[in-house]
């Protein structure tokens, strides 16, 4: 989700693409106001992913962001409006072709659910939102995606497992609110990870107190470790130990700065032992090891040569910038050959509206 105000078009656009460039499939801006649903007009063609309008309150804003050009829509409908504003919205949204998000946080249950569940439990989440989805379906509204974030990991979970077996809808998920840097990563990654690794979730948010450049990076960094999507290169290193005799930790930052906006999915290795490094690090495409004077380059495993402990940034990047060199010509062969168009891989479970 952009951070910048929406009404500031040249602010959210420059955000937006830097958020595709780090991988970003599909975005939500915060429309609080008149101004930010008639400003998605303006981006919306200088942009080359979906849009989703993240509205509260006001059922109008959801109608106006839907005819500048949103392609779906993030509500609650318990806080736009009686039944009159939400079947507008409705109708707006298969006017357009939209889906709506029902987006349930801990924080905005209805109070009769408050007080049948004694609280904001894992029960009261799913049961706000699957009155929600009822309320659509009742209008004859089957485009509908949920969402129900909590800022705790083990109530997220818990809301989740339950609703996944209560419907098969599509399900957005994360820990809302997960706090700064370390926090935010450290829930995100148990949250998300562990919905992930049961097959819960068709498209996913990391929320931190950063830039949103680093949500994305954190988000695919999950699905790498769960081996479910494999984007940007996975870099690998020793913790250290006595044996090292090199700046691994610079090193591995100023590799790290070099290669974290690659999209090419490529295992590289950084270890502080000649000896055991290339043998630990077997599976990398390419690494390098140092240790007395002496770095090593190895490629799955194998040593390719040998070279003074002073260039070993400068080689494994040389190397890593051949290794995308011949990855891209390779791609451009592959697809003059192909007989048939390539197909998009979605970050969601879905058809984009």
């Amino acid at each position: 989700m952009t951070n910048t105000p929406t009404a500031d078009v040249a602010a959210t656009v420059a955000q937006i693409k830097r958020l595709e460039t780090a991988g970003c499939e599909i975005i939500r801006v915060a429309v609080p106001d008149a101004e930010a649903a008639d400003a998605i007009a303006r981006i919306k063609p200088q942009i080359a992913i979906p849009l989703i309008a993240d509205i509260h309150f006001d059922h109008r804003l959801a109608i106006r962001s839907a005819r500048a050009g949103a392609d779906a829509l993030r509500l609650n409908p318990g806080n736009i409006g009686g039944s009159a504003a939400i079947r507008a919205v409705v109708d707006c949204a298969q006017d357009h072709g939209l889906s709506i998000r029902v987006g349930v946080n801990s924080g905005s249950l209805e109070k009769d659910i408050l007080a049948s569940h004694g609280g904001v439990t894992p029960e009261a989440m799913v049961a706000s939102a699957l009155r929600h989805v009822d309320l659509l379906r009742s209008m004859d509204f089957e485009a509908i995606k949920v969402s129900i974030k909590a800022s705790d990991v083990p109530r997220t979970i818990a809301a989740y497992r339950l609703l996944a077996v209560r419907t098969d809808l599509p399900l957005h998920i994360g820990v809302t609110e997960a706090g700064a840097l370390f926090t935010g990563i450290v829930k995100s990654a148990l949250g998300i990870g562990m919905l992930l690794a049961e097959g819960i979730g068709d498209t996913l948010r990391v929320s931190l107190t950063r830039d949103p450049v680093e949500e994305v990076r954190v988000g695919f960094e999950i699905l790498k470790a769960l081996g479910i999507r494999r984007r940007g290169p996975e870099l690998i290193a020793c913790p250290t130990c006595g044996r090292t005799q090199i700046d691994l930790f610079d090193i591995v930052e100023k590799v790290e700065a070099r290669i974290n906006t690659l999209a090419l999915p490529i295992k590289i290795a950084i270890m502080g032992c000649v000896v055991n490094g290339p043998g630990e690090a077997r599976e990398a495409d390419i690494g390098v090891a140092g240790g007395k004077g002496v770095g090593i380059l190895f490629k799955k495993g194998e040593v390719v040569r040998k070279f003074p402990e002073s260039e070993l940034v400068d080689v494994l990047l040389a190397e890593i910038d051949r290794y995308h060199a011949e990855a891209q010509s390779s791609d451009t062969t592959s697809s003059e050959n192909e007989t048939l168009p390539s197909k998009r891989l979605e970050a969601n479970g879905e058809k984009h509206p």
